[in-house]
C-alpha cells in the first residue's frame, strides 16, 4: 500500500486516482493508477456497489454511459466504484453515489460484505474485484454525469431479480451474480 496516506495524487498537474490492488485473500498489497488498472489482464483490487431504492421501493438501475471504458452502454445497479487509498468504504460509496447521480444516499449499509468477481467483456476488458455491496435510499430527483450514466429507470426489484435470472445478457455480470446472491439470502425481500 502506498505511504503517501493520500485519497489522490497529482503527477504534472493531472489528479491520479488509484486503486488498492489485493491478494487472493483479499490483503491489500499496493496501489495503482485507475486508468492502467483495467484491461485485458485485471490484477484483483478493491471496488464497491450499490443498489438505490427510492421512498416507494423501487430499485435504480443505471445504463452506463457509452464512453465507460468497461461494459459501456449495459444496464447495471445505481453506482459502482473504487475506494481509494485509505479511504473508509462507505465515505466512498457516499462520494461516487454524489459524484455520478448528484444525489446524497441515505441509510447505507453493507448487504454482502465478501462478494467477488471477475468478469471479461466482449472487447477483452477484465473486472476482477472484491466488491463488497450496499444498499441505500436515494432521492428520484437524480442529476447524473453524463460520463457516467447514459440513462436510468426506476424498476420494481423483482422485475430486476426476474431479468438477471431470464435475460442475464441485458445486465452487467456483476448485477447478475449479485442477484443470485440477492436472491439466494432474500436480501431484496424486505424491499
Amino acid at each position: 500500500m502506498s505511504g503517501s496516506g493520500t485519497v489522490e495524487g497529482v503527477v504534472e498537474g493531472i489528479v491520479v486516482e488509484e486503486v488498492v490492488l489485493l491478494d487472493d485473500d483479499g490483503t491489500p498489497i499496493g496501489t495503482r493508477d485507475k486508468a492502467l488498472v483495467h484491461g485485458t489482464d485485471t490484477p484483483l483490487h478493491l471496488a464497491f456497489s450499490c443498489y438505490g431504492f427510492d421512498a416507494e421501493g423501487r430499485m435504480l438501475l443505471t445504463r452506463r454511459a457509452l464512453g465507460k471504458r468497461t461494459w459501456p452502454g449495459v444496464w447495471t445497479n445505481a453506482c459502482c466504484g473504487h475506494p481509494q487509498p485509505g479511504e473508509d468504504p462507505e465515505a466512498a460509496v457516499v462520494r461516487r453515489v454524489r459524484d455520478e447521480l448528484g444525489v446524497e444516499p441515505r441509510n447505507l449499509r453493507l448487504v454482502l460484505p465478501d462478494f467477488r468477481y471477475r468478469a471479461v467483456d466482449a472487447s477483452g476488458m477484465v473486472e476482477h474485484e472484491v466488491c463488497p455491496v450496499y444498499v441505500a435510499e436515494l432521492p428520484t430527483d437524480l442529476d447524473p454525469d453524463p460520463a457516467e450514466v447514459a440513462d436510468w429507470a426506476w424498476v420494481d426489484p423483482a422485475r430486476f431479480l426476474a431479468t438477471a435470472e431470464r435475460t442475464p445478457f441485458l445486465l452487467s455480470p456483476w448485477s447478475v451474480l449479485q442477484a443470485a446472491e440477492f436472491a439466494r439470502r432474500g436480501v431484496l425481500a424486505a424491499g
